[in-house]
């Protein structure tokens, strides 16, 4: 694998690790929290959410690593410990992806513009859910620690 595609998975390594860093610091309190009055935004329905579209992604883009990734949807809450599964198991599938595509093995390699732009697309979706996470936190009292708040930007560390 090139030098650039081992820097594409790392950046969804790091990535990947944010959001479980963040979801393993969420209070569960703070996992029901919902800033609009129906709770279709609750944390944990933001987190299953992205996991989703992980498998939807993959199944359109090399449907052998969907196979067991779980699909949710509905109101019934999803576990924290679930959850981490979850995005550990579908974190890995999209890294496989990311390196059959750069050795040219997927039969579909992401969207048309190539893998740079997939991974711009998986983590832009997500960036912007943990931005509603974070600030669904704060408008319901429950808001990061200030050192777990910034750890998230500090990707040499993460």
């Amino acid at each position: 694998m090139s030098e650039l595609a081992d820097e594409l998975v790392e950046a969804w390594r790091v990535h990947n690790r944010i959001n479980l860093f963040l979801l393993e610091r969420i209070s569960d309190e703070g996992l029901a929290c919902s800033a609009g009055p129906r709770g279709g935004g609750r944390v944990w329905k933001q987190f299953a959410h992205m996991h989703t579209i992980r498998a939807y992604k993959l199944e359109n883009w090399h449907k052998p690593l969907s196979i067991g990734l779980a699909k949710y949807g509905g109101d019934e809450p999803v576990p924290r410990d679930e959850l981490m599964a979850a995005f550990t198991q579908s974190g890995e599938a999209v890294e496989q992806f990311f390196r059959l595509g750069a050795a040219g093995e997927t039969k579909k390699r992401g969207f048309k513009r190539g893998l740079g732009v997939s991974l711009g697309y998986l983590i832009s979706h997500e960036s912007h859910h943990r931005g509603n996470i974070l600030l669904t936190l704060k408008l319901c009292g429950h808001k990061l620690p200030q050192d777990q708040g910034y750890a998230i930007w500090d990707w040499d560390r993460m």
